[in-house]
């Protein structure tokens, strides 16, 4: 055997004991071994406290920073809000879509997600009544934008009557101007 290690067959090494130099050698690694380990502890508490474990390296991962178009996108996609997104894009070209004469008397004010409809105000009965009749295309329209499905139908209301006034000249027990809009 070629080993250093002393052997129950080797009186010589067997016999001697590690001498002061052996001994110091020992403590010495132990002492090390010791302060590398409490080094890495304060070092991954100090990490913990600046606001993370793992630092980025050369190479990219899910932890670098990310342009905001990128990161809209990908919070759009994880809460679902693609649809709802797209419909609110529709509502700010609303005059591209139907036309600015159409968008300056009728504008759309929600698009409920369940039903997939789509509530516009008019403010006027006539131009009610022209949207309910360019309601269909109108939907093909915005289905051919959005994807198919996406819009089953429009609600077109109607203009609300003037605003309540209550004054001296009141009929009591009457609601008002809005008794002929009822």
């Amino acid at each position: 055997m070629s080993t250093d290690e002393p052997t129950p067959q080797d009186p010589k090494k067997s016999g001697n004991e590690p001498s002061g130099v052996d001994l110091a050698r020992v403590a010495l690694r132990a002492a090390k071994e010791q302060a590398r380990a409490r080094g890495d502890a304060a070092r991954q508490k100090k990490q913990a406290r600046r606001g993370g474990g793992l630092r980025s390296g050369a190479r990219a991962d899910g932890r670098d920073p990310m342009a905001l178009g990128a990161a809209i996108n990908r919070l759009l996609t994880e809460r679902g809000w693609e649809t709802p997104a797209a419909v609110g894009g529709v509502m700010g070209r609303w005059p591209q879509i139907v036309g600015e004469d159409l968008a300056k008397h009728c504008v759309p004010q929600r698009y409920d997600e369940d039903e997939r409809v789509l509530v516009v105000g008019c403010d006027s009965t006539a131009w009610a009544t022209q949207l309910r009749h360019l309601a269909p295309a109108l939907v093909a329209r915005l289905n051919e934008d959005l994807g198919h499905g996406t819009v089953r139908m429009i609600k077109v209301l109607n203009p609300g009557g003037p605003a309540r006034r209550y004054g001296p000249l009141r009929a009591p027990g009457s609601s008002g101007p809005g008794d002929t809009y009822g």
